[in-house]
Protein backbone atom coordinates (compact mmCIF):
# COMPACT_ATOMS: atom_id res chain seq x y z
CA UNK A 1 0.00 0.00 0.00
CA UNK A 2 2.78 2.11 0.67
CA UNK A 3 4.51 2.27 -2.66
CA UNK A 4 0.77 2.42 -3.95
CA UNK A 5 0.38 5.26 -2.05
CA UNK A 6 3.76 7.31 -3.43
CA UNK A 7 2.59 6.32 -7.25
CA UNK A 8 -0.70 8.16 -6.51
CA UNK A 9 1.58 10.89 -5.18
CA UNK A 10 3.63 11.15 -8.06
CA UNK A 11 0.98 11.24 -10.33
CA UNK A 12 -0.60 14.41 -8.86
CA UNK A 13 2.82 16.14 -8.96
CA UNK A 14 3.01 15.28 -12.12
CA UNK A 15 -0.54 16.57 -13.39
CA UNK A 16 -0.16 19.62 -11.15
CA UNK A 17 3.02 20.79 -13.12
CA UNK A 18 0.72 19.83 -16.32
CA UNK A 19 -2.04 21.95 -15.47
CA UNK A 20 0.35 24.92 -14.59
CA UNK A 21 1.75 24.56 -18.00
CA UNK A 22 -1.68 24.39 -19.65
CA UNK A 23 -3.19 26.85 -17.44
CA UNK A 24 -0.39 29.18 -18.87
CA UNK A 25 -1.31 28.48 -22.07
CA UNK A 26 -4.85 28.85 -22.03
CA UNK A 27 -3.75 32.85 -20.54
CA UNK A 28 -0.98 33.50 -23.60
CA UNK A 29 -3.58 32.52 -26.10
CA UNK A 30 -6.51 34.68 -24.53
CA UNK A 31 -4.22 37.56 -23.86
CA UNK A 32 -2.92 37.17 -28.07
CA UNK A 33 -6.62 36.90 -29.57
CA UNK A 34 -7.58 39.89 -29.01
CA UNK A 35 -4.76 41.26 -30.63
CA UNK A 36 -5.18 39.01 -33.80
CA UNK A 37 -9.07 39.94 -33.83
CA UNK A 38 -8.19 43.31 -34.06
CA UNK A 39 -5.67 43.46 -36.63
CA UNK A 40 -8.35 40.88 -38.47
CA UNK A 41 -11.03 44.02 -37.93
CA UNK A 42 -8.29 46.45 -39.10
CA UNK A 43 -7.77 44.69 -42.64
CA UNK A 44 -11.45 44.22 -43.53
CA UNK A 45 -11.97 47.87 -44.81
CA UNK A 46 -8.42 47.60 -46.98
CA UNK A 47 -9.88 44.36 -47.97
CA UNK A 48 -13.82 46.14 -48.82
CA UNK A 49 -13.04 49.05 -50.77
CA UNK A 50 -10.40 47.41 -53.05
CA UNK A 51 -12.93 44.70 -53.70
CA UNK A 52 -15.41 47.63 -54.49
CA UNK A 53 -12.84 48.76 -56.56
CA UNK A 54 -12.07 45.67 -58.84
CA UNK A 55 -15.62 45.32 -58.99
CA UNK A 56 -15.93 48.58 -60.49
CA UNK A 57 -13.28 48.19 -62.91
CA UNK A 58 -14.84 44.41 -63.94
CA UNK A 59 -18.57 46.08 -63.89
CA UNK A 60 -17.33 49.55 -65.62
CA UNK A 61 -15.12 48.09 -68.68
CA UNK A 62 -14.98 45.55 -71.11
CA UNK A 63 -10.92 45.35 -70.06
CA UNK A 64 -9.39 41.41 -70.62
CA UNK A 65 -6.96 40.57 -67.72
CA UNK A 66 -5.18 37.17 -67.66
CA UNK A 67 -6.26 36.70 -64.28
CA UNK A 68 -9.66 36.86 -64.89
CA UNK A 69 -8.97 35.00 -68.23
CA UNK A 70 -11.06 31.21 -66.84
CA UNK A 71 -10.22 28.59 -69.26
CA UNK A 72 -12.70 26.48 -71.56
CA UNK A 73 -11.15 23.02 -69.89
CA UNK A 74 -9.31 23.30 -66.92
CA UNK A 75 -7.12 20.58 -66.42
CA UNK A 76 -5.17 21.91 -63.45
CA UNK A 77 -5.96 23.68 -59.84
CA UNK A 78 -3.33 24.99 -57.19
CA UNK A 79 -4.65 24.62 -53.69
CA UNK A 80 -3.34 26.69 -51.07
CA UNK A 81 -3.74 24.95 -47.58
CA UNK A 82 -3.46 27.47 -44.02
CA UNK A 83 -2.81 25.48 -41.36
CA UNK A 84 -0.96 26.23 -38.00
CA UNK A 85 3.09 26.03 -36.50
CA UNK A 86 2.41 24.73 -33.59
CA UNK A 87 0.24 22.00 -32.35
CA UNK A 88 -2.11 21.90 -28.76
CA UNK A 89 -5.00 23.82 -30.62
CA UNK A 90 -7.83 20.93 -30.47
CA UNK A 91 -8.96 20.20 -33.95
CA UNK A 92 -8.64 23.39 -35.40
CA UNK A 93 -5.37 22.17 -38.04
CA UNK A 94 -7.22 18.75 -38.73
CA UNK A 95 -10.27 20.31 -39.76
CA UNK A 96 -8.92 22.71 -42.21
CA UNK A 97 -6.98 19.35 -43.82
CA UNK A 98 -10.19 17.38 -44.10
CA UNK A 99 -11.57 20.35 -45.68
CA UNK A 100 -9.09 20.69 -47.65
CA UNK A 101 -9.61 16.88 -48.68
CA UNK A 102 -12.58 17.30 -49.52
CA UNK A 103 -12.41 20.07 -51.68
CA UNK A 104 -9.30 17.66 -53.22
CA UNK A 105 -12.11 15.01 -53.91
CA UNK A 106 -14.20 17.49 -55.61
CA UNK A 107 -11.65 19.01 -58.33
CA UNK A 108 -9.87 15.29 -59.00
CA UNK A 109 -13.76 14.51 -59.64
CA UNK A 110 -13.80 17.31 -61.97
CA UNK A 111 -10.90 15.79 -63.91
CA UNK A 112 -8.10 18.01 -62.23
CA UNK A 113 -4.77 17.24 -61.13
CA UNK A 114 -3.91 19.61 -58.36
CA UNK A 115 -0.46 21.05 -57.20
CA UNK A 116 -0.24 21.53 -53.53
CA UNK A 117 0.86 25.01 -51.38
CA UNK A 118 0.95 24.83 -47.80
CA UNK A 119 1.23 27.32 -44.91
CA UNK A 120 2.37 25.83 -41.47
CA UNK A 121 3.96 22.99 -40.24
CA UNK A 122 1.37 20.81 -39.13
CA UNK A 123 0.11 21.06 -42.83
CA UNK A 124 3.75 20.01 -44.53
CA UNK A 125 4.14 17.71 -41.94
CA UNK A 126 0.88 15.73 -42.49
CA UNK A 127 1.70 15.67 -46.53
CA UNK A 128 4.97 14.77 -46.35
CA UNK A 129 4.07 11.62 -43.65
CA UNK A 130 1.67 10.71 -46.44
CA UNK A 131 4.56 11.34 -48.79
CA UNK A 132 2.62 13.71 -50.90
CA UNK A 133 3.81 15.97 -53.12
CA UNK A 134 4.55 19.68 -52.27
CA UNK A 135 5.22 22.72 -54.44
CA UNK A 136 6.11 24.86 -51.99
CA UNK A 137 5.69 25.59 -48.24
CA UNK A 138 5.87 28.57 -45.82
CA UNK A 139 6.41 27.89 -42.08
CA UNK A 140 6.82 30.09 -38.94
CA UNK A 141 4.39 32.64 -38.72
CA UNK A 142 0.93 31.11 -38.27
CA UNK A 143 0.17 33.34 -35.17
CA UNK A 144 1.31 36.40 -36.39
CA UNK A 145 1.20 36.82 -40.42
CA UNK A 146 2.74 39.49 -41.80
CA UNK A 147 1.86 40.87 -45.27
CA UNK A 148 5.33 40.43 -46.79
CA UNK A 149 4.40 37.19 -46.01
CA UNK A 150 0.72 37.15 -48.10
CA UNK A 151 2.43 39.30 -51.15
CA UNK A 152 5.14 36.56 -51.22
CA UNK A 153 2.43 33.55 -51.37
CA UNK A 154 -0.08 35.92 -53.92
CA UNK A 155 3.05 36.33 -56.10
CA UNK A 156 4.04 32.75 -56.04
CA UNK A 157 0.41 31.59 -57.33
CA UNK A 158 0.02 34.38 -59.70
CA UNK A 159 3.32 33.79 -61.33
CA UNK A 160 1.75 30.35 -61.73
CA UNK A 161 -1.56 30.96 -62.85
CA UNK A 162 -0.34 33.31 -65.61
CA UNK A 163 1.97 30.99 -67.39
CA UNK A 164 1.43 29.72 -70.44
CA UNK A 165 -0.28 26.27 -71.28
CA UNK A 166 1.92 23.25 -71.01
CA UNK A 167 4.77 25.52 -69.51
CA UNK A 168 6.17 23.09 -66.06
CA UNK A 169 4.10 24.79 -62.73
CA UNK A 170 0.91 25.86 -65.24
CA UNK A 171 -2.18 25.92 -63.20
CA UNK A 172 -5.82 26.69 -64.20
CA UNK A 173 -7.24 27.26 -61.08
CA UNK A 174 -5.83 28.83 -57.78
CA UNK A 175 -8.02 27.71 -54.44
CA UNK A 176 -7.27 28.87 -50.70
CA UNK A 177 -8.70 26.43 -47.98
CA UNK A 178 -8.54 28.64 -44.50
CA UNK A 179 -10.08 28.82 -40.81
CA UNK A 180 -12.72 31.46 -40.96
CA UNK A 181 -13.07 33.20 -37.31
CA UNK A 182 -17.06 33.40 -36.71
CA UNK A 183 -16.70 33.56 -32.82
CA UNK A 184 -14.96 32.10 -29.66
CA UNK A 185 -16.82 29.27 -29.64
CA UNK A 186 -16.97 28.70 -33.23
CA UNK A 187 -14.34 28.76 -36.30
CA UNK A 188 -15.58 27.31 -39.28
CA UNK A 189 -13.16 25.62 -42.23
CA UNK A 190 -13.53 27.52 -45.63
CA UNK A 191 -12.45 26.97 -49.18
CA UNK A 192 -12.96 29.45 -51.94
CA UNK A 193 -11.62 30.11 -55.36
CA UNK A 194 -9.52 32.93 -56.08
CA UNK A 195 -8.27 32.65 -59.60
CA UNK A 196 -9.70 33.10 -62.22
CA UNK A 197 -10.71 35.99 -60.18
CA UNK A 198 -14.32 35.75 -58.96
CA UNK A 199 -15.21 39.00 -56.89
CA UNK A 200 -16.71 38.54 -53.47
CA UNK A 201 -18.74 41.60 -52.37
CA UNK A 202 -19.06 40.34 -48.81
CA UNK A 203 -21.70 38.48 -46.47
CA UNK A 204 -23.97 42.06 -46.63
CA UNK A 205 -25.90 42.67 -50.08
CA UNK A 206 -25.59 46.55 -50.81
CA UNK A 207 -29.01 47.94 -50.76
CA UNK A 208 -32.05 48.39 -53.30
CA UNK A 209 -31.35 52.16 -53.08
CA UNK A 210 -27.42 52.34 -53.39
CA UNK A 211 -25.92 54.21 -55.76
CA UNK A 212 -22.59 52.89 -57.06
CA UNK A 213 -19.61 55.57 -57.49
CA UNK A 214 -18.67 56.38 -60.82
CA UNK A 215 -15.18 55.70 -61.86
CA UNK A 216 -12.54 57.26 -64.42
CA UNK A 217 -9.86 55.06 -65.21
CA UNK A 218 -6.48 56.53 -65.68
CA UNK A 219 -4.27 55.32 -67.91
CA UNK A 220 -6.54 52.70 -68.85
CA UNK A 221 -8.61 49.90 -67.44
CA UNK A 222 -6.16 47.57 -68.49
CA UNK A 223 -3.85 49.09 -66.38
CA UNK A 224 -5.68 49.70 -63.33
CA UNK A 225 -6.14 45.87 -63.23
CA UNK A 226 -2.72 45.37 -63.67
CA UNK A 227 -1.98 47.06 -60.46
CA UNK A 228 -5.39 46.46 -58.54
CA UNK A 229 -5.63 42.63 -59.53
CA UNK A 230 -2.15 41.49 -57.76
CA UNK A 231 -2.78 43.55 -54.65
CA UNK A 232 -6.59 42.19 -54.71
CA UNK A 233 -5.33 38.76 -54.29
CA UNK A 234 -2.37 39.38 -51.80
CA UNK A 235 -5.09 41.04 -49.87
CA UNK A 236 -7.76 37.71 -49.85
CA UNK A 237 -4.56 35.99 -48.71
CA UNK A 238 -3.25 38.07 -46.21
CA UNK A 239 -6.95 38.43 -44.68
CA UNK A 240 -7.01 34.69 -44.70
CA UNK A 241 -3.86 34.41 -42.77
CA UNK A 242 -5.78 36.95 -39.89
CA UNK A 243 -8.29 35.00 -40.25
CA UNK A 244 -6.84 31.34 -39.25
CA UNK A 245 -4.39 33.02 -37.44
CA UNK A 246 -7.48 34.34 -34.77
CA UNK A 247 -8.94 30.91 -34.94
CA UNK A 248 -5.73 28.82 -34.20
CA UNK A 249 -5.38 31.17 -31.04
CA UNK A 250 -9.39 30.84 -30.07
CA UNK A 251 -8.94 26.85 -30.36
CA UNK A 252 -5.75 26.68 -28.16
CA UNK A 253 -7.06 28.50 -25.93
CA UNK A 254 -10.49 26.13 -25.64
CA UNK A 255 -8.06 22.82 -25.55
CA UNK A 256 -5.96 24.25 -22.93
CA UNK A 257 -8.92 25.28 -21.00
CA UNK A 258 -10.34 21.68 -21.30
CA UNK A 259 -6.90 20.45 -20.95
CA UNK A 260 -6.96 22.81 -17.20
CA UNK A 261 -10.36 20.96 -16.40
CA UNK A 262 -9.27 17.15 -17.27
CA UNK A 263 -6.09 17.94 -15.24
CA UNK A 264 -8.60 19.29 -12.05
CA UNK A 265 -10.16 16.43 -12.42
CA UNK A 266 -7.62 13.74 -12.48
CA UNK A 267 -6.23 15.58 -9.13
CA UNK A 268 -9.20 15.16 -7.18
CA UNK A 269 -9.55 11.31 -8.56
CA UNK A 270 -5.50 10.74 -7.57
CA UNK A 271 -6.24 12.02 -4.22
CA UNK A 272 -9.36 10.92 -3.66
CA UNK A 273 -8.08 7.16 -4.31
CA UNK A 274 -4.99 8.32 -2.55
CA UNK A 275 -6.98 8.82 0.82
CA UNK A 276 -8.58 5.65 -0.12
CA UNK A 277 -5.60 3.70 -0.58
CA UNK A 278 -4.08 5.95 2.71
CA UNK A 279 -6.75 4.55 4.93
CA UNK A 280 -6.47 1.29 3.96
CA UNK A 281 -3.00 1.00 4.60
CA UNK A 282 -4.08 2.48 8.41
CA UNK A 283 -6.13 -0.06 8.46
CA UNK A 284 -4.45 -2.80 7.81
CA UNK A 285 -1.74 -1.75 10.00
CA UNK A 286 -4.11 -1.21 12.93
CA UNK A 287 -5.34 -4.99 12.84
CA UNK A 288 -1.82 -6.16 12.83
CA UNK A 289 -1.01 -4.63 15.74
CA UNK A 290 -4.61 -5.40 17.34
CA UNK A 291 -3.73 -9.37 15.77
CA UNK A 292 -0.30 -9.20 17.10
CA UNK A 293 -1.96 -7.46 20.91
CA UNK A 294 -4.81 -10.14 20.92
CA UNK A 295 -2.13 -13.08 19.89
CA UNK A 296 0.43 -11.66 22.57
CA UNK A 297 -2.37 -11.66 24.91
CA UNK A 298 -3.75 -15.04 24.75
CA UNK A 299 -0.09 -16.30 24.75
CA UNK A 300 0.25 -15.25 27.93
CA UNK A 301 -2.92 -16.61 29.01
CA UNK A 302 -1.60 -20.14 27.79
CA UNK A 303 1.73 -19.52 30.02
CA UNK A 304 -0.23 -18.87 33.16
Amino acid sequence: MALSLREYRARIRSTESMKKITRAMELIAASRIIKAQQRAQAAAPYARELTRAVSAVATFSNANHPLTKEEEDPKRAAVLVITSDRGLAGAYSSSVLKEAERLNERLRSEGKEIDTYITGRKGEAYYRFRQRPIVQSWTGFSDQPSYDVAAEIGRTLIESFVKDPGEEGDVDEVHIVYTRFRSMLTQEPTSLRLLPLEVVEGEEKPAADEILPLYEFEPSAEAVLDALLPQYVQSRIFYALLQAAASELAARQKAMKSATDNADELIKKYTRVANQARQAGITQEISEIVGGVNALADAQAEAQ
